[in-house]
């Protein structure tokens, strides 16, 4: 591939369409947005067009193509883009579950369509403990301030070495902005267009709803919950922040997931009491699950103290002992450390976290580590548990979705 650039080193990017690289990708309609002398694409571009050519042989590019479409309405009114630089990061997945991958190409090329200057990277899938590829953290560092990053994982993106510990806190200094998907690997190829529909949605009134329920659920003083299945729990967080995941960050140095849909927040330190029936999906540390049996969770003092059901229940149980096991902190693995009430209408519970949590007629608690959006709770863990038809009341008042 070395020698092509170099036969080429004299076209442009604009050019190449006329030129023999069109053949080596096999790729009709591709174009780039600005000119570029191919004697620079090694550092610059050789990873998109890997990335590009991975997807062609695997028989994803088609269908990448496809989902351009919709993703290309989330450029402005998730960011407000202008002519910042975007950098989307993915990677390859495994046998049949490669919607990291399609995904990442359906960014790159929707940001085509809109002209901007973008870079794809697909790595090799990572998990926890995992480092980037170099060529994730070379497009990082290289990335200058004040630009966009878009991830598309199917488990993490893992650790970007030199660049620091917390990318969200990297993301913050350097005054970027991103949004991210993860745990993608729990999705069927054949099933993207489920996170599609729920990314494609009409975000302006998404955006007003959730900051009229995030000012409601910051000025409570308590929430409690309850559902048919039989959800009792009463949750502090006087004094606490809220959240809204809403797909807004047009503020330079934020960030957070798509699809958008639910307002969050940690609670006041250990004051949470009651049992929550988990009936919707729970999340491991290998996957997430589609419930057939509940999970019953038993919380006093903001902490699990006892989990009954069946399969589900032993696999959840399990990844807390194995948390325990390799934990600094062991005693923060069962603290319940988030409370999140889904709000987008067009995404249903399909067994992929990054999607069940943010579904209308649900809500959640997270267990484990919540230090990155306020708490104060670090643990080697964050694993979602979503539940059906709640019923919420902020301080005795009910809330009306």
């Amino acid at each position: 591939m070395f020698e092509l650039f170099r036969c080429y080193k004299n076209i442009t990017i604009y050019q190449y369409k006329t030129a023999k690289i069109k053949d080596f990708l096999g790729f009709e309609n591709q174009r780039f947005s600005k000119p570029l002398k191919i004697s620079l694409i090694s550092k610059i571009l050789m990873e998109t067009l890997e990335s590009l050519k991975w997807l062609k042989e695997h028989n994803l590019y088609d269908l990448a193509a496809k989902a351009a479409l919709p993703l290309s309405k989330v450029f402005t009114p998730c960011f407000a883009v202008k002519d910042e630089k975007v950098l989307i990061v993915g990677d390859i997945g495994y046998e049949n579950r490669n919607v990291a991958a399609v995904l990442s190409g359906a960014y790159y090329l929707a940001s085509q369509q809109l002209k901007l200057d973008s870079k794809l990277v697909l790595q090799k899938v990572k998990s926890r403990g995992d480092i980037s590829d170099d060529g994730v953290i070379h497009g990082l560092s290289d990335l200058k301030s004040g630009n966009i990053i878009i991830l598309n994982m199917s488990d993490k993106l893992g650790n970007i070495k030199e660049l620091g510990k917390s990318f969200r806190r990297w993301v913050a200094k350097k005054n970027h902005r991103f949004v991210s998907a993860m745990s993608l690997g729990d999705l069927a190829t054949s099933n993207i267009e489920l996170i599609l529909n729920a990314i494609d949605v009409n975000y302006k009134p998404l955006q007003t709803q959730h900051e009229e329920i995030r000012k409601k659920m910051e000025q409570a003083k308590e929430v409690h919950i309850t559902t048919p299945a039989g959800t009792d729990l009463y949750y502090d967080k006087s004094g606490i922040n809220a959240i809204a995941a809403d797909g807004n960050y047009t503020k330079p140095g934020t960030g957070g997931n798509l699809p958008a849909g639910e307002v969050y927040a940690p609670p006041n330190g250990k004051k949470i009491e009651g049992k929550v029936v988990i009936d919707g999906s729970s999340r491991t540390h290998e996957h997430t699950i589609l419930i057939k049996k509940p999970i019953e969770l038993t919380i006093k003092e903001g902490e699990i103290a006892e989990i009954k059901g069946g399969d589900e229940a032993k696999q959840l149980e399990k990844t807390l002992k194995w948390a325990a096991s390799v934990a600094k902190n062991p005693g923060n693995v069962r603290r319940i450390c988030e409370l999140g009430i889904g709000l987008n209408p067009k995404a249903s519970i399909i067994g992929a976290m990054i999607v069940d949590d943010k579904t209308l007629g649900t809500a959640h608690i997270g267990i484990g580590s919540n230090y990155w959006f306020g708490g104060s709770i670090y643990a080697i863990i964050h694993l979602d548990q979503v539940f059906k038809k709640p019923t919420v009341y902020f301080d005795g008042e009910l809330l009306k979705i």
